[in-house]
């Protein structure tokens, strides 16, 4: 069994009330997962529950052998769980590249390695994080996170509400993180057909709980299972 990262019987929600219920996932190291569903599911609420931002009524989340079910999310992130939100939470007032350097940490992730990444990066690194267009603040935002050298990248809606030219740009980017750089990643994305062509393995939410697993490349080839499991069969792939 695998000590990367286990989610184990989890049962876990805002307050008093519950999203995802009895739910059991491993993600290996090195691996790439997309987690897909209807809205309302769960698929944010899993990866909030993986950074610690929600109220875990049972079950246990493993990473790297320890229990972190009950940990703080600043102290997942010192042990390696990077995460990119919906919100991108750039810093306005500090350029490009104060936003990498300030909460650099690590050697592999270098400003040199974000930047040939992300080479508008390059060419921005004296604007202001406000001065940005949402795509480069969202190169910003996962830049800023492996910046901290993370060995697993939580992405939360990478490419709403972008441009059809910066999504591609930012696909074939978070694709070569993790088939160049072995980073494991799981990815929430709005788009199924993007979510599994950036992806080597998929999870289908349904009411909280895992409905389908398997193989990315399998399941997009598959539109009628597409359809049944999401309701969006062709109409799936990106305008």
């Amino acid at each position: 069994m695998s000590d990367f990262l286990q989610i184990e019987n989890l049962t876990a929600g805002y307050h008093d009330a519950v999203v995802l219920s009895d739910l059991s996932v491993t993600v290996e190291r090195g691996q790439s997962l997309a987690i897909l569903g209807r809205n309302g599911v769960g698929k944010t609420t899993l990866l909030e529950t993986l950074m610690g931002n929600t109220t875990v009524k049972r079950g246990r989340i493993r990473w790297l052998g320890e229990d972190i079910t009950r940990l703080r999310p600043a102290d997942r992130a010192r042990r390696g769980i990077g995460w990119v939100p919906q919100e991108r939470e750039v810093f306005p007032s500090l350029t490009v590249r104060e936003n990498l350097e300030v909460i650099a940490r690590g050697t592999h992730w270098t400003l040199e390695r974000v930047y040939g990444l992300f080479p508008r990066l390059r060419e921005r690194a004296g604007n202001y994080g406000g001065q940005l267009s949402g795509g480069e603040q969202q190169m910003l935002a996962i830049g800023r996170a492996l910046m901290t050298n993370p060995q697993l990248l939580l992405l939360d809606e990478p490419m709403e509400g972008l441009a059809p030219i910066i999504v591609e740009e930012l696909s074939e980017a978070v694709r070569r993180m993790c088939a160049d750089e072995g980073l494991t990643a799981i990815i929430v994305e709005q788009h199924p057909v993007l979510a599994l062509s950036m992806s080597q393995h998929a999870i289908v939410l349904e009411r909280g709980v895992v409905a389908h697993a398997g193989d990315s490349a399998e399941l997009a080839a598959d539109t009628e299972r597409l359809d049944q499991l999401l309701g969006v069969g062709k109409r799936a792939a990106v305008s």
